[in-house]
């Protein structure tokens, strides 16, 4: 029968009288976190293992508490140094003390303050978020890069995914600026940047300590202090964080998380020098996404879970230093940082589909070392007369990695299917050089180039091992028209890349069935994207930016870490719009709102996947989503998002926020898709002149039944009435290996409650 749709939820409505409120540009000033600063303008996982046939390709699952939190003390330091103007529409800076002023139910979700992006969970709070931006299921990180203090998020070659990019270590608190980007047309952005990049700054120090708890619903605790002190000529600043989250789950998550920070620095962000150690571990229970079928039948409750032993444990230990220096012909900077990071995750995404009797759980290890180094240099002169600057540096990384994936039993070893150790470099190099035609003309033109390469040695299979390399140059090109009348006209275009997951690129035969040949996909994959956007503030108080983009990728290749091996897709296709908008009316008054749309499409025919469509013929639960077609699973059409926010620097302040992820397709034919979730947050409070602080947070404030995220594909119960067909050996191997299709789903926590009394001392 055809599965039954997810249960009709809110949809996302986008009224026509929505106000054009935009982004307030920087103008320098250092705003306490008590005066509500706005946003500052400066400048998938697919849950399948891989078998013959192949069915339908799914987008990979992924969400975490969110901390609602807010320093008294307003940050400084390098952190926050001088930004050069944008060069494109969507490029943006935003504060801190803005970042921290919005409630969000965990960590990952800040990052919602960039427009048009979504964070979502699919599993526990302890793993890394799923995002979607700009019409991508960026799974864990593929295509957004994300760095914090200059150090790289995103792991490659990762045990769970590429470009895995697990934010659970950092404190809120801390942040000091996020500068964020969008598109391949920035030289010094390199591998996984293509969608956007989110690049984090850190404080110095705070004018005041904090000491802070909150306590909420399901379980939540934390607990927070933060503090600096002048040592010498600069500032120690120490901080430390504390959690604990059951959630709403028949299974409790039962996190246990801490977190720590020591900074040593000096002077600003343009001539000083700061020393930055962290460390980081976690562990956790999850209730990963269950079949809708489980839950109509009773089978399971809504917040149940079919294998309650899933879960994980994380450490993550670091070491960074970066200096920086200006001088008569300009500037440079540079950065190092060493990187301990382990990872064990342990889920079942099929549940009976592979091992009838005990299971489809496995195990993914992955325990990696990587370093790196950064250096730039900007210098400043004139070209024909004209004031012209050009930039330019080298970018290395290296990665020692351990990894292993097996199959298990409630968290028990039952067989291995890979084992690897991996050795990864890269280089990168680019230059940029910006002339100032005139008072409202400047063009920016940029090259960069990038060398990957690795050693594979898999333990298990020789033939999977070996030496790969690859190399891709990246011509960039960006301009800039006006301002007129206040209003800036931009244009951007380039090339850009995003590298694989080595054992791909080196995996010649299937793990699990070794008699099966695979073709090694590249290890870098190139893509290419075009942006034309517009920034106004010929409105008082409103800034207002709109840019239209479009996005090509050669091939969406990636490694399947449930698998072990590489899945490779077509060619696609993204272009669509974004509309962002900030308005500051009052001194007590912060308004924003913002509107992404998507056009998303695979390129070429899939004539292998009408092969897989036929072979399922006659049992329609299995061949339903898999017929072919160019859409792109879980690649959302539209997100949208509006917040306000009141309050003086003492007295009460509140705030309300929404954030919706519109209806989506979840399988190539479009047979199947996901609901409109659509998310009311809301905070009231009161600060003391004394620095103490006081506030609510309401999460889902209308305790709306929605899913944070919705996948389709094959699986198999117990109580499904193929599961006897095939355990009988009745039903034809093809749909017995393809299970049956449905929706699968990890819902939204339901109304949830957080008390935060704060105080500066």
């Amino acid at each position: 029968m055809r599965p039954r749709r997810p249960e009709p939820g809110p949809r996302c409505i986008v009224l026509a009288a929505l106000p054009a409120f935009v982004l307030v540009a920087d103008d320098g000033k250092a705003f306490a976190q008590s005066e509500l600063p706005p946003i500052q303008i400066t400048g998938g996982e697919a849950p399948h293992r891989k078998k013959p046939p192949t069915p339908r390709r799914t987008a990979r699952p992924a969400a975490a508490p969110r901390h609602v939190a807010q320093p008294t003390p307003a940050p400084s330091g390098a952190a926050s140094g001088v930004h050069s103007p944008p060069s494109m529409a969507s490029e943006l800076t935003i504060s801190g003390e803005a970042l921290n002023a919005r409630t969000f139910t965990r960590l990952g979700e800040a990052l919602e303050a960039v427009p048009g992006l979504i964070v979502t969970q699919h599993s526990g709070e302890g793993k890394a978020n799923q995002y979607f931006l700009r019409g991508y299921n960026l799974d864990h990180g593929t295509d957004l890069a994300i760095t914090v203090d200059d150090v790289p998020v995103n792991m490659r070659t990762h045990a769970h995914g590429q470009g895995y990019a697990d934010l659970n270590w950092l404190i809120p608190e801390t942040i000091g600026t996020m500068d964020v980007r969008k598109g391949p047309y920035f030289a010094d952005e390199g591998d996984f940047a293509s969608v956007g990049s989110v690049h984090t700054g850190l404080i110095d120090r705070t004018e005041k300590g904090l000491a802070q708890i909150t306590a909420g619903s399901f379980g939540y605790r934390r607990l927070l202090g933060m503090d600096s002190a002048k040592v010498d000529d600069g500032s120690l600043l120490v901080a430390g964080e504390l959690g604990t989250y059951n959630g709403p789950w028949d299974n409790p998550d039962i996190v246990r998380k801490l977190n720590g920070l020591l900074r040593y620095s000096q002077g600003t962000a343009t001539d000083g020098v700061s020393v930055t150690g962290m460390a980081y571990t976690n562990k956790w229970n999850s209730t990963d996404q269950v079949p809708q079928r489980a839950i109509t039948s009773g089978f399971l409750d809504r917040f149940g879970s079919e294998d309650p032993s899933d879960g994980g444990n994380t450490n993550r230990f670091a070491l960074s230093g970066r200096v920086a220096q200006s001088d008569d012909l300009g500037s440079w900077k540079a950065n190092a940082y060493v990187v301990k990071s382990q990872l064990d995750l342990f889920n079942n995404f099929t549940y009976f589909l592979n091992d009838p009797v005990l299971g489809d759980q496995f195990h993914q290890h992955d325990d990696r070392l990587m370093a790196g180094a950064n250096i730039s240099r900007t210098l400043n002169g004139s070209f024909a007369g004209l004031p012209m600057q050009t930039n330019f540096g080298l970018q290395s990384r290296y990665d020692a990695i351990d990894l292993a994936l097996s199959n298990t039993f409630q968290r028990s070893f039952l067989s291995s299917v890979r084992s690897d150790k991996v050795g990864e470099g890269s280089v990168g190099i680019f230059a940029e050089n910006t002339v100032r035609w005139t008072n409202w003309l400047r063009t920016t033109v940029g090259w960069r180039g990038d060398y990957y390469a690795a050693d594979v040695t898999s333990l298990f299979n020789a033939s999977n091992s070996g030496h790969v390399d690859a190399s891709l140059g990246s011509p960039k090109f960006r301009m800039v028209l006006g301002p007129f009348n206040q209003t800036e006209f931009f244009l951007g275009a380039g090339y850009g890349m995003h590298s694989n997951d080595a054992r791909g690129a080196t995996t010649t035969e299937d793990p699990s069935d070794p008699a099966t040949k695979l073709s090694p996909s590249p290890l870098l994959v190139r893509t290419r994207g075009a942006e034309v956007g517009v920034r106004s503030k010929i409105i008082p108080g409103l800034d207002s930016s709109f840019s239209v983009f479009i996005l090509d990728q050669d091939s969406e290749i990636l490694f399947s870490g449930d698998a072990g091996d590489t899945e490779a897709t077509r060619a696609s296709r993204r272009y669509g719009f974004e509309w962002t908008n900030h308005y500051r009316p009052r001194s007590w008054i912060d308004i924003d709102a913002d509107l992404a749309m998507t056009h998303a499409r695979f390129r070429g025919t899939d004539r292998e996947q009408a092969a897989v469509y036929a072979s399922l013929a006659g049992y329609p639960e299995a061949q339903i989503g898999n017929a072919p077609g160019n859409y792109i699973p879980n690649a959302p059409p539209m997100v949208a998002s509006a917040g306000i926010t009141l309050g003086e620097k003492t007295g009460w302040f509140g705030g309300a926020r929404w954030r919706c992820l519109a209806a989506s397709p979840l399988t190539e034919d479009n047979a199947f898709r996901s609901s409109a979730t659509s998310i009311f947050n809301g905070r009231l409070g009161y600060r003391a002149d004394n620095g103490w602080r006081i506030q609510l947070d309401v999460l889902n404030l209308f305790d709306t039944r929605a899913n944070q995220i919705t996948y389709a594909y094959g699986s198999l119960l117990k109580t499904d009435t193929l599961y006897n067909l095939c355990t009988g050996g009745v039903a034809p191997t093809a749909v017995c290996q393809n299970g049956v299709m449905d929706y699968v789903l990890h819902p939204v926590e339901p109304l949830t409650f957080r008390v935060t009394l704060a105080g500066a001392f």
